[in-house]
């Protein structure tokens, strides 16, 4: 499957070398393409609009508030767009969300995005996680199941346990999940090195 990564930070380029590791070919988008291509493994980077207009899937790996930027000028129509996003900002009281309950990034990603089907994806864990998932969990949400199983196994081959969850609404499940693996992280004693799974119960 040939999969754009528009993004060469942390998640980014860990979810581009696991896909090209499970044999996906994989391109990076970014604003400066010449700036961004050392560090890559040598995979190819180029410009979004050039990353994108072959790509199967687009996985949105930049911050939030840069994603209406950075797919600006491309052709999505019809393609599947991973939005690996949350909403974040700094408050008062420490980082919070800038939406939830009543609408979530992802749905508001897809408001700027029309003609893309947008699955909610690789959002809630940290970039060490996507490297090596080893059975840790991953959710998918989009409005075309299609689209969600083809994200949902693409997750299954980087080695998460990946569960679909139903329409892009529950990316409001999704992206307040995402907040607390960051709290976890960064006021706990678990630092970075854990992890959610799911633990069935032995009947």
């Amino acid at each position: 499957m040939r999969i754009a990564i528009l993004g060469a930070g942390n998640v980014g380029t860990a979810l581009g070398r696991r896909f090209a590791e499970v044999g996906h070919e994989v391109v990076f988008g970014v604003r400066d393409p010449e700036r961004a291509r050392d560090g890559l493994a040598g995979l190819p980077v180029t410009t979004n609009r050039e990353a994108t207009s072959r790509a199967e899937v687009v996985v949105l790996a930049v911050p939030f508030g840069a994603v209406e930027a950075a797919v600006d000028g491309c052709d999505l129509d019809g393609k599947i767009v991973v939005d690996a996003t949350n909403p974040l900002t700094m408050t008062e009281k420490g980082l919070a969300l800038t939406a939830g309950f009543d609408t979530s990034g992802a749905e508001q990603v897809a408001a700027a995005i029309p003609g893309a089907k947008i699955v909610k994806c690789f959002n809630s864990t940290g970039y060490a996680n996507m490297t090596d998932a080893s059975g840790s969990m991953m959710f998918a949400c989009g409005d075309d199941p299609d689209a969600t199983e083809i994200v949902r196994k693409l997750a299954e081959e980087i080695g998460f346990e990946a569960v679909a969850i139903g329409d892009l609404t529950k990316a409001r499940l999704l992206e307040p999940l995402a907040l607390l693996w960051i709290q976890l992280a960064f006021t706990t004693d678990l630092k970075r090195d854990f992890a959610f799974r799911i633990e069935r119960r032995k009947k």
